[in-house]
């Protein structure tokens, strides 16, 4: 993580960015939250969130079915903390995962998250979440997409 220091030297935010998304693509896991909240210090509040989003989706991603995904969440929740961007995302991957692996969740949780995590939920395998979402999604778009996925289902 010695890198950091010389990554905050860069003035290209562009540079920066593309440099915080391969040290966290590299971070030993021992090391993700300390550098997750080192990365938000950058003096580019935007471009910090967005590397420090970019890792949390693809390590969400590649976690979330699995017993590991708990103590991670809890990590990165605590890395995150003062940034409420970022812990709203986390929680929304929790969501994410009490819906797809059926754990307890509830749908007025579901109803209030952001349009992507909808989006998510809709295509996915839980079919009273889809069903939610096809009466009471936030957009048409969403409404259709929860639909389609059980139209898909009705002719499987």
């Amino acid at each position: 993580m010695k890198n950091v220091d010389d990554i905050l030297q860069n003035p290209d935010e562009h540079v920066r960015f593309a440099a915080y998304l391969d040290e966290l693509r590299q971070v030993a896991d021992a090391d993700e939250a300390d550098l997750v909240r080192r990365v938000l210090t950058d003096p580019d509040p935007t471009m910090a969130r967005s590397a420090v989003l970019r890792h949390l989706d693809r390590r969400a991603a590649v976690l979330y079915p699995g017993p590991a995904y708990e103590g991670w969440a809890q990590a990165m929740t605590r890395a995150t903390t003062g940034h409420p961007f970022p812990a709203q995302r986390l929680r929304e991957w929790s969501l994410f995962r009490a819906v797809t692996l059926e754990l307890p969740w509830q749908p007025d949780d579901l109803l209030a998250s952001s349009d992507r995590l909808q989006l998510m939920a809709a295509a996915g395998t839980n079919t009273e979440a889809i069903g939610i979402l096809a009466e009471a999604g936030r957009t048409k778009r969403i409404r259709n997409a929860a639909k389609a996925t059980l139209s898909h289902r009705g002719e499987s």
